[in-house]
């Protein structure tokens, strides 16, 4: 917690600041394996910050696209969503054995605010079922709390913008990975990591190159 807060000093970097509390989310808290951001928009869109691997991606992408799930109605409505069991929950027929099959069994969302007009979730997956518990609820609470900080700093629309690009970039990049040397979408977020770290480069400067690189290969079969 106390190297979270540190990281709200300003100027902050909304992304490093958000991947730094999802990382922080899963290493502190017990039976936590994934973690990320949900952020609603202006113009009433739904995007994922600071994912810390695929699965976190795809669990929010599969809830987004099936209009259904913990993180859409924590983000849009409930202030905390906890299921105990997505194998056997009938809240969420759709999405709920869709997770399940990805390896999510519970999961926890907590509703955020930040001035002028921020709203979204903390999303705290667990590969295990009935992971969540009063220390995990009370943790998480406190961890949502220093996410609406870090979004309250980024008081820029272009701020705000920049991160939503750059983590969508890297959910491409996953893509890319995956179908260029046949991995699982937890080894494609890994390979995309330790790229990033041994060549001290942001991951978000990686996941550009990489679908860049792609979109030129792509050109050049076309022609």
């Amino acid at each position: 917690m106390t190297e979270v807060a540190a990281a709200l000093l300003v100027p902050i970097d909304l992304d490093e600041t958000l991947d730094r509390i999802t990382a922080s989310v899963t290493e502190t808290i017990p039976g936590v394996d994934y973690a990320s951001v949900s952020v609603t928009t202006r113009g009433g869109q739904i995007r994922t910050l600071a994912p810390t691997g695929a699965i976190a991606i795809q669990a929010d992408e599969l809830q987004y696209e099936f209009g259904e799930g913990p993180c859409l109605q924590a983000a849009l409505t409930e202030p905390v969503v906890e299921v105990d069991d997505l194998t056997s929950d009938l809240r969420w027929p759709t999405y709920g054995p869709k997770a399940a099959a990805l390896g999510v069994k519970s999961q926890l969302s907590f509703q955020f605010r930040a001035d002028p007009h921020v709203r979204g979730a903390l999303n705290l997956y667990a590969t295990q079922p009935h992971a969540i518990d009063g220390e995990c609820r009370q943790l998480s609470a406190m961890f949502a709390a220093l996410v609406a900080v870090a979004m309250g700093w980024a008081r820029r629309d272009q701020t705000l913008g920049q991160a939503v690009v750059s983590h969508t970039t890297v959910g491409q990049a996953v893509g890319v990975i995956m179908e260029r040397y046949r991995l699982d979408p937890d080894r494609a977020f890994g390979f995309l990591v330790r790229t990033s770290q041994n060549g001290n480069i942001k991951l978000h400067q990686v996941a550009e190159r990489i679908v860049a690189d792609a979109a030129r290969t792509a050109q050049r079969n076309e022609q």
